[in-house]
């Protein structure tokens, strides 16, 4: 989709919105209405979006199972390289790189819909500590999003050499000598991490005198 298309957006959102189990009330959340979509295109473009993206559908419910599993049995489960633990009274998901997540007081509950679920003890929306509900799309929401961040902090430790000033989201941003090209940059910044292999991995980036978007 070309930049500037009036789709792009249109398809960011949707991405965005869906990615991670939400539905129509995600799509409401984050604009669709205001984008020209109308309440009756919602729900096919839900369904559309699970239709064309099947694998990361099953990807969900198979987190889902495995850390009901763990929580309910007390035991270790594991799905697409990821690892599911009960011990010491916490949830853990050991991720790729070897780091973990942790879930305090993990057991099964109910959630609004009155189906079982993994609840654990957490800050809420009220910033008070209370016990919270989650379930597969959640969960991999966490997951993808931790080893994001472990895929920018190995291209930081391999661009060690190089001033970093500061890392924003997936950005890095360097102060460099002007014979340093943003090409070898991109180069190092694509490598893939040693525990991610067969993870296809592409940087961009562009030269400015002071930090900006591009």
């Amino acid at each position: 989709m070309f930049p500037g298309s009036p789709l792009r957006q249109k398809g960011k959102i949707a991405e965005l919105a869906l990615g991670y189990g939400g539905s129509v009330g995600a799509l409401k959340a984050m604009g669709a209405l205001d984008m020209g979509l109308s309440e009756d295109d919602l729900q096919p473009l839900v369904n559309a979006w699970r239709s064309a993206n099947p694998n990361i559908v099953r990807f969900w419910w198979a987190v889902d199972r495995a850390a009901m599993t763990a929580v309910k049995d007390r035991t270790v489960t594991e799905t697409h390289g990821i690892r599911f633990s009960y011990q010491s009274g916490m949830l853990f998901i050991t991720l790729p790189s070897g780091r973990r997540l942790a879930y305090v007081k993990p057991r099964i509950g109910e959630n609004q819909f009155g189906s079982p679920c993994v609840t654990y003890e957490g800050v809420g929306g009220t910033k008070k500590w209370e016990r919270l509900d989650t379930y597969g799309p959640k969960l991999v929401e966490n997951v993808v999003q931790a080893t994001s961040r472990d895929i920018l902090s190995y291209a930081m430790r391999t661009l060690r050499h190089c001033a970093i000033v500061m890392h924003v989201h997936d950005e890095i941003v360097i102060e460099a000598d002007r014979r340093l090209s943003a090409e070898s940059l991109r180069q190092q910044m694509s490598r893939t991490p040693p525990w991610a292999k067969g993870l296809l991995l592409r940087a961009d980036g562009f030269e400015t005198e002071f930090y900006k978007k591009d």
